[in-house]
């Protein structure tokens, strides 16, 4: 779901048959690598030899993005192009472009050429000997940071225990989707969408390709830590509620612990007498069960929040523009 507010005036040869492979990009602040992306693209596509469109969803960028994007597709409408009003994060991005693709088979795809197109030919023979979804998986992590290292790998270990989905360890956004998977993906409204939990939750036949992460083209990543962070939390809490029984059990224990000491204080005075309670380990106790409680409360607020974003029922992003794109067709 999403609101149009305005549609440029751009000229278009609309295509008189439905694309067999669509290409969905997200783009945030990608200016840099708008040329080498649709160099490298065209001669890949060429070599594949099957017809396609490029779908760009860019997703509030601050710098000429969007006016490099429209200058190629003047010159070739396969490049199409959904400018979002504003940053709407690459999730939603990706739904967007997922949502006006009309491929056969969709293949997403980063703007930083991180993911190499020339894999793109090996997923569509996967895809044409009948897997439904074909996932790109990276050979290592090398080029990556300690800490992000061990931070994924974490990530992955801690959702395969708490969740009922399998999230291929290695696999990104990068991946061929066959048209009923994406059917179905955009057939989803909630709003906290972790896709990468979509895809594994949806099913279908599906198989893996490996392939090696590139330098990044230009420009600086847009992941930082923190949003790291909040897209593990976003994918944990929207695919299990283990964190909440979680908190009952350790609730459960501290009532178990407080009435244990509690016995063993009275048995104490039966035996001792009267002692002088400790200042230091009332303090110690009052602040370990007051952390207790506040953290049980954060991720009570967690869940709550989620429920509070999908009772407002608002679209999930909203278009400032389309170029390329027929009003009409389904958002």
């Amino acid at each position: 779901m999403s609101i149009i507010t305005q549609e440029p005036q751009v000229p278009e040869a609309a295509a008189a048959t439905t694309p067999v492979l669509s290409l969905v990009v997200p783009m945030f602040n990608e200016s840099a690598n708008v040329d080498g992306l649709f160099a490298r693209l065209a001669g890949v596509l060429a070599d594949i030899g099957v017809t396609y469109e490029i779908v760009c969803v860019d997703d509030g960028s601050r710098d000429d993005t969007v006016a490099r994007v429209v200058e190629h597709h003047r010159r070739d409408p396969r490049i199409r192009l959904v400018e979002l009003s504003r940053n709407f994060g690459k999730e939603l991005a990706l739904t967007a472009g997922l949502q006006h693709a009309s491929g056969r088979a969709v293949v997403m795809i980063d703007a930083d050429l991180q993911h190499p197109p020339e894999a793109i030919a090996a997923m569509l023979e996967k895809w044409r000997e009948g897997f439904e979804m074909v996932i790109a998986v990276r050979r290592d992590r090398e080029n990556e940071s300690a800490l992000k290292r061990a931070g994924a790998r974490a990530f992955y270990r801690l959702f395969e225990e708490v969740s009922d989905v399998r999230l291929p360890p290695g696999a990104g956004d990068f991946r061929l989707l066959d048209r009923k998977v994406v059917d179905v993906l955009n057939a989803m409204p909630e709003h906290t969408r972790f896709m990468k939990g979509l895809y594994a939750w949806v099913g279908f036949r599906q198989t893996t390709i490996p392939y090696d992460v590139a330098p990044r083209a230009g420009g600086v990543t847009k992941f930082n830590y923190f949003r790291l962070y909040r897209l593990a939390i976003d994918g944990i809490t929207a695919f299990t509620d283990v964190p909440l029984k979680v908190w009952t059990f350790i609730g459960m224990l501290v009532a178990a612990f407080a009435l244990l000491y509690g016995l063993l204080f009275i048995v104490k005075t039966l035996i001792l007498g009267i002692d002088v309670p400790g200042y230091p380990s009332l303090i110690v106790a009052t602040m370990f069960f007051a952390g207790v409680q506040l953290i049980s409360l954060g991720v009570i607020g967690e869940y709550l929040g989620r429920v509070f974003s999908e009772v407002k029922r608002r679209p999930l992003y909203v278009v400032r523009g389309l170029y390329g794109l027929e009003r009409g067709e389904k958002r």
